[in-house]
């Protein structure tokens, strides 16, 4: 195995701590960001550590390589972008507190998604459609390294997917900003203008994120393993389990603890320097 260690900030003797603690053979610098340690062993106590620094780690299997993946998968709301676009929408109608509750109950698991998006939609009946526009235009922002994570994957022939329990309003506009193969969202049914509370389709929750992610998968005849997914919430976790590496963005405590990766310090192109 490898620990590799990503973060503004990592101090010499934190690394050699960690070369020590868990038996490895060596340190190698990837970047001034980024460090290898070679042949370490995967043993307790390096999460706290790391997480003291303010630093960020994963433990990889030595040899794994980042051409060696063929498809990477991510959530929007809260790991590919800063908001929840639902809860700005709200914002625009005054009832940003009561919808911001209820997704927050479901992202930590505390609520089934389908039952959450359902009650969020219905408070929005009657809204303008040009407030998804404000939301886009003024609020939208994407976490630190989306461009150079985004840029990097082109570059090692990875396709990519967006995968979202929020909209295609934003996805659709997402995907052609950022170049993603592929994207599925709910879509807002609207009429005259206005959104009438519902959505219109199947509901994309937790395990149809997943069943988009192994359809394409399969088309593309890719095993399990060739797959990263990303994401913050309780519903991504069905996509993580039909992965071969996961990472957690910013993520609730029931996804870090499935996760590969946690990322809390570093930008989304960290993912990049997990591998040789």
């Amino acid at each position: 195995m490898n620990l590799v260690v990503l973060g503004q900030d990592i101090e010499t003797r934190l690394l050699k701590t960690l070369a020590k603690h868990t038996g490895a053979e060596r340190i190698e610098q990837i970047h001034p960001t980024a460090f290898r340690i070679v042949g370490a062993l995967t043993r307790e106590g390096v999460a706290p550590l790391c997480e003291e620094a303010s630093v960020d780690f994963a433990f990889v299997p030595s040899g794994r390589r980042l051409d060696d993946f063929g498809l990477f998968v991510t959530d929007m709301d809260s790991t590919l972008i800063d908001i929840e676009c639902i809860d700005e929408i709200a914002f625009e109608y005054g009832k940003k507190t009561q919808v911001a509750e209820i997704t927050e109950a479901a992202m930590r698991g505390e609520m089934d998604f389908r039952e959450s998006l359902t009650r969020r939609v219905d408070l929005l009946t009657g809204l303008d459609v040009s407030a998804l526009e404000t939301v886009f235009e003024e609020r939208l922002n994407l976490n630190p390294g989306a461009h150079e994570l985004m840029a990097g994957l082109k570059k090692a022939g990875i396709a990519s997917m967006l995968v979202s329990g929020g909209f295609t309003f934003f996805t659709e506009r997402l995907k052609a900003d950022l170049g993603f193969d592929f994207a599925y969202a709910n879509e807002l049914e609207v009429s005259d203008g206005k959104l009438t509370g519902r959505v219109s389709g199947p509901i994309i929750d937790g395990e149809a994120k997943a069943a988009h992610l192994v359809r394409v998968r399969d088309e593309m005849a890719l095993p399990a393993d060739r797959v990263i997914a990303a994401g913050d919430g309780a519903n991504d976790l069905p996509m993580f389990r039909a992965s071969g590496f996961s990472v957690a963005f910013r993520g609730k405590p029931v996804l870090r603890a499935e996760a590969d990766c946690c990322l809390n310090h570093s930008g989304l192109d960290a993912i990049l320097d997990l591998f040789e």
